[in-house]
């Protein structure tokens, strides 16, 4: 990985996107320090070390510490996704046909992705901001009236809207997807002050720190271990023999098609998290008048990626979310109908619908194992902090962990396949100095 990026550095086009998407992230770090006006600051850490301020502090990258114009990050747009994305399934026929015009038509769905944004991002603004401000034992709002929530709610539904317009600068500007990388930044930049508060609570304020460092050292090579796993089952192909009918001469008749063992990725993370957001912030503005009933604290008990059953919630998200993804990535209908304009067939299985229904097989069957990949590494943290009595904030561990890895294994093929592409481009050009 390392000579990956070392090499990319002497390309100079490769160069400029990396320094351009450095940029867009220093830009986004800095807008998480911008605390909103109106803001109390004596009840931001109360905030943030919340159920609900986790979750959301994940997707902004520490934004919602400061109560910045970068709090609600880019999670409205990832629900915003979802939603799209699911009334694309034969649910709204305008979308569907959208969905088969192209460029045009990813166009018009984008635009009706943003609208739906800003819907999302001020009512989840406004939601949080009250349930917050009434929760805290110290008043988040100054002064609580609906001019200061109204201006609160427009800033950070501006501050969302500026975060997804940089996501959509390095998309096409710079390196990786730019939603994930923002997300990954963020996770990234609040990995050192974890550490620091891990050996601050079990060593130095622990009254055994020879069993505080042990418990450190004994964590960190967990972590070790597990990121040596998600990064091989990331990795991990199935290998799917081709015949061609027509091919050049001397290139051979016959190869295999890669599909990766985990075909969905890390989304079905990102949707599960954002999806879970959007209920919780709606609730918390009905707190003062419904937090002592059952059925209130008994639906925030399931919604919280911090309880038993809230994590089971969140699994079983990510387990459905895992194999509708799957089949938004390999469409087995047009798969097999390239392949067979393409001259091109499956060993042993016919052209056409017979590919087809052999495909979505193999995705059922892929997407079982994905979906127990993912649903263990999220909800093992969880079960670990409430049997093993470890911090809380350990049960986002599982997720930014799949966050992570997923988005550096994307950047590192990404880099790969412009060195190859200079390189190919390179003996092209040599090809035709010698003629």
């Amino acid at each position: 990985m390392l000579t990956t990026v070392l090499n990319s550095l002497k390309e100079k086009d490769i160069r400029k996107k990396l320094f351009f998407t450095l940029m867009i992230l220093i830009v986004y770090r800095l807008g998480a320090y911008i605390t909103v006006p109106g803001i109390n600051p004596a009840a931001l850490s109360e905030v943030a070390n919340s159920g609900l301020g986790s979750i959301l502090n994940m997707f902004s990258g520490g934004g919602l510490t400061n109560y910045s114009l970068f709090a609600m990050g880019v999670s409205p747009y990832v629900t915003a996704q979802i939603v799209v994305q699911l009334l694309q399934m034969d649910i709204v026929p305008r979308f569907v046909e959208w969905s088969k015009q192209g460029e045009v038509g990813r166009r018009k769905l984008n635009q009706v992705t943003r609208y739906l944004t800003i819907v999302l991002a001020f009512v989840q603004s406004i939601g949080i901001t009250a349930g917050f401000n009434q929760l805290s034992q110290v008043q988040l709002v100054s002064t609580p009236n609906w001019q200061t929530y109204l201006l609160i709610g427009f800033l950070l539904t501006s501050g969302t809207m500026f975060a997804v317009w940089l996501g959509e600068m390095i998309t096409e500007r710079g390196l990786g997807q730019g939603v994930s990388m923002l997300i990954f930044a963020g996770i990234i930049a609040r990995v050192p002050a974890g550490v620091v508060q891990l050996v601050k609570e079990n060593v130095f304020q622990s009254s055994d720190q020879t069993r505080g460092w042990a418990l450190v050292i004994g964590l960190m090579l967990i972590f070790l271990i597990v990121i040596a796993f998600v990064t091989w089952f990331n990795q991990a192909i199935r290998k799917i023999p081709m015949q061609y009918t027509r091919r050049s001469v001397g290139s051979g008749d016959s190869s295999y098609l890669p599909l990766k063992i985990n075909v969905a990725g890390v989304i079905p993370v990102i949707f599960a998290s954002s999806l879970l957001v959007t209920p919780q912030t709606i609730l918390q503005a009905f707190s003062s008048k419904y937090g002592t009933t059952n059925w209130y604290t008994t639906l925030m008990d399931w919604l919280s990626m911090q309880t038993i059953q809230g994590g089971l919630l969140y699994t079983l998200l990510i387990v459905l979310f895992t194999f509708f993804y799957a089949f938004v990535q390999v469409n087995p209908e047009k798969v097999a109908e390239n392949l067979q304009k393409q001259g091109s067939y499956i060993v042993g299985v016919w052209p056409g619908p017979a590919t087809e229904k052999w495909l979505s097989g193999l995705l059922v069957r892929l997407s079982v194992v994905g979906a127990l990949f993912l649903g263990f590494v999220a909800l093992a943290p969880i079960l670990a902090t409430h049997y093993f009595g470890l911090d809380s904030n350990l049960g986002m561990s599982g997720t930014s962990l799949l966050i992570v890895i997923g988005v550096a294994i994307d950047l590192i093929r990404q880099l790969e396949g412009l060195m190859m592409k200079r390189q190919y481009v390179g003996f092209i050009q040599e090809g035709a100095k010698t003629k």
